[in-house]
């Protein structure tokens, strides 16, 4: 397979250096001055599962690279309109995209503008941010990423990239029965793990010791799985408490990449972790009483990261 990998943080990064590490045909959309240190020094990864380091392809432009048969979208959850458009010259007539994203929208998203035949659902599991130009770091996590088609039937084209990161090392591929559940079960953790650390600005550890923030969480994971059973999601009757228990797991120190926006004052997932879980509530007549003051006490900091903080 031909692959490209849209956004090359920690996520693009991790998952497509592996794929280049194992020899498949891989290139990276990236941009600045991480683009220019990739295309002169190449990829370094340090990696709990294995450092490594890899000369790749990578380029700015879409059109320079053509049509492929894969696209594995990596941007933060805010730039995927954008990245979709960008995209085009990429997208032939059996490409498909291949989402891993925070959010719950982005195939959706995908779909409506490239077509239903070019979404597929997907996400991933991995703590990981980019350190400097061309080098990535991989903290912690087992990294596994997880596709489907949207409806769950058997995809060839889908199987032939699970053989991709299957002969990749440091990844755990696969393709779950229901990729909507799959979808929503990482919304679950990583939406909450992301409110509380952003309003809190605490490390994951720190919050789940306390027992007031303990409770905030336990609140949130239920509002987004009444959230998720609404629209249809046939979450298990024990998803909430599964994802605290990846909660507990996490490492102490870990921190969301939302909550590291947040804090050094970029522009951040909210809209599309807390702030969907409020609209999507509302549109389901589900109340958030949690996540709507997770995103409120948030908000006015997001709009002055955009800078579109009202006039007074």
């Amino acid at each position: 397979m031909r692959i490209a990998i849209y956004g090359t943080g920690g996520v693009g990064g991790y998952f497509g250096g592996r794929l280049a590490e194992a020899g498949e045909d891989v290139i990276f959309i990236a941009r600045g001055e991480h683009l220019t240190a990739i295309q002169r020094d190449g990829l370094s990864v340090k990696s709990i599962a294995g450092d490594f380091h890899v000369a790749v392809q990578a380029t700015d432009d879409p059109a320079k690279v053509g049509e492929v048969d894969c696209i594995i979208l990596a941007v933060k959850t805010w730039q995927v309109s954008d990245a979709v458009e960008a995209m085009r010259p990429m997208i032939g007539p059996g490409t498909f995209v291949v989402p891993f994203e925070n959010g719950v929208e982005a195939a959706d998203q995908i779909a409506a503008a490239l077509g239903e035949q070019h979404a597929a659902g997907g996400l991933c599991g991995i703590l990981a941010y980019r350190d400097a130009p061309g080098h990535i770091v991989h903290a912690g996590v087992d990294p596994f990423v997880r596709f489907g088609e949207r409806d769950n039937r058997p995809s060839e084209r889908l199987e032939a990239l699970k053989a991709c990161f299957e002969r990749a090392r440091g990844v755990q591929a696969e393709i779950p029965d229901d990729i909507n559940v799959a979808i929503w079960s990482k919304f679950l953790f990583i939406c909450a793990m992301s409110g509380i650390g952003a309003i809190t600005r605490a490390p994951i550890g720190v919050c789940r010791q306390l027992p007031q923030t303990r409770h905030m969480i336990e609140q949130m994971l239920d509002e987004i799985y009444q959230v998720g059973r609404a629209r249809g999601v046939a979450l298990p009757d024990n998803a909430v408490p599964r994802a605290m228990k990846f909660i507990d797991a996490l490492p102490a120190s870990g921190t969301a990449s939302m909550q590291r926006d947040i804090m050094d004052g970029r522009p951040s997932e909210l809209e599309s972790q807390n702030g969907a879980v409020v609209r999507l509530g509302e549109a389901s007549g589900i109340a958030t009483p949690v996540n709507t003051l997770v995103h409120a006490a948030l908000l006015p900091q997001e709009l002055a990261a955009r800078g579109e903080t009202p006039s007074t």
